[in-house]
């Protein structure tokens, strides 16, 4: 069967970032562990986004997928792939077929692995987003286990070496294939590679090394930031194991629309309105900013849509000591009732208003 696209495996474009891809791959690889999800085909799965992932990630592996394709992978197993004297490339086969290698061995259980990331959505208000602030979240996660120190026994003395691999977390073993005996090298199934035994594990985590925990933490948020952009809180994801780095935690913005202004990018937009009186003469008048009230110079004449740009009145950039602008909108407002005085000082201005020029005139000379 052909081999997908990898930026289809990943559902991601040819132009996505790294944190895209991360995400992505995040996503994917939690859905498809084979510890998670006991599916049929789902191991199978998880490989396929390990391989797109980390060839993706390696910017010469991706930049020779772009131009070659999955062509351009061939021999790229290992340093210098297979010119380079078939640097993992024979054992990685025959690994594949007979489920383990020649002596090299797979990667032991009992090595250091990172923690999980985490992401987790934060609401926020158009203000908190426009100025920053400050904010706690709670987070589910798996942390180290006081009790036992991340080694899932209840003491020292209930580890021991594994009496079938005696420590090395490998079992060697020989089969009959069709090129001979070949001696092959698997996962020792007692200890699961991890080279020790365990007697009595933990009261606390019952073995896992690790206990679920809601964390208070407290998110700086940077002002300026947007709805949909997340930032990245080192070492705030799950605990690692066998002394591995503990996981990162992404928190993800949701910012709530405000009631006057819309948002695009770092510039703000409003709409106000002005009398017809005011259009046609002139007037001053108070804008609201996210600071406060400024004052709008209206020219005679403005017509309705007329747009206005207030600048470094927008939201701050993130970073930079730069601010986006205000653009303000006005929009002529025609009053739905008069007066009886109002009526006839309108009525007196139509019979003095010049109709020569006006784009009525001009439409019917247009159709005459």
């Amino acid at each position: 069967m052909a081999k997908r696209d990898y930026y289809e495996v990943l559902g991601v474009s040819k132009n996505a970032t790294e944190q895209e891809l991360k995400r992505a791959h995040r996503q994917l690889a939690k859905k498809y562990h084979p510890d998670v999800n006991k599916e049929a085909g789902a191991e199978e799965k998880f490989k396929e986004v390990q391989e797109a992932y980390e060839v993706l990630m390696d910017p010469q592996k991706k930049s020779t997928y772009d131009q070659f394709g999955h062509a351009g992978m061939d021999g790229m197993n290992g340093a210098g792939g297979f010119g380079g004297g078939f640097s993992g490339g024979f054992e990685d086969l025959f690994g594949g077929m007979f489920g383990g290698g020649f002596g090299g061995g797979g990667r032991s259980a009992n090595a250091p692995r990172r923690g999980h990331d985490l992401e987790k959505a934060l609401v926020i208000s158009f203000e908190e987003a426009a100025f920053g602030a400050k904010k706690e979240i709670t987070v589910n996660r798996e942390e180290e286990c006081t009790k036992c120190g991340g080694t899932g026994a209840r003491s020292k003395d209930d580890i021991k070496t594994c009496g079938t691999c005696n420590g090395s977390g490998q079992v060697i073993g020989v089969q009959n294939t069709i090129l001979g005996r070949i001696q092959t090298q698997t996962t020792c199934g007692t200890c699961n590679g991890a080279g020790k035994e365990v007697t009595h594990k933990c009261d606390a985590c019952h073995g896992r090394k690790t206990i679920n925990k809601t964390k208070t933490i407290e998110v700086k948020i940077p002002a300026g930031i947007n709805h949909g952009q997340q930032i990245r809180l080192s070492g705030q994801g799950e605990a690692g194991t066998n002394g591995g780095p503990t996981g990162d935690l992404y928190v993800v913005f949701r910012v709530q629309p405000h009631d006057f202004f819309t948002r695009e990018k770092y510039n703000l937009y409003c709409e106000v309105p002005i009398t017809f009186t005011q259009a046609t003469l002139g007037d001053e008048i108070e804008v609201p900013t996210l600071d406060g009230k400024v004052s709008l110079k209206v020219p005679a004449g403005t017509q309705s849509g007329t747009e206005f740009r207030l600048r470094g009145k927008g939201v701050k950039q993130i970073g930079r000591e730069s601010y986006g602008d205000l653009h303000v909108k006005v929009k002529v407002m025609i009053p739905k009732k008069i007066n009886t005085r109002q009526k006839e000082l309108l009525e007196e201005f139509n019979k003095l208003e010049d109709k020569s020029d006006t784009v009525w005139e001009k439409l019917k000379k247009a159709f005459k």
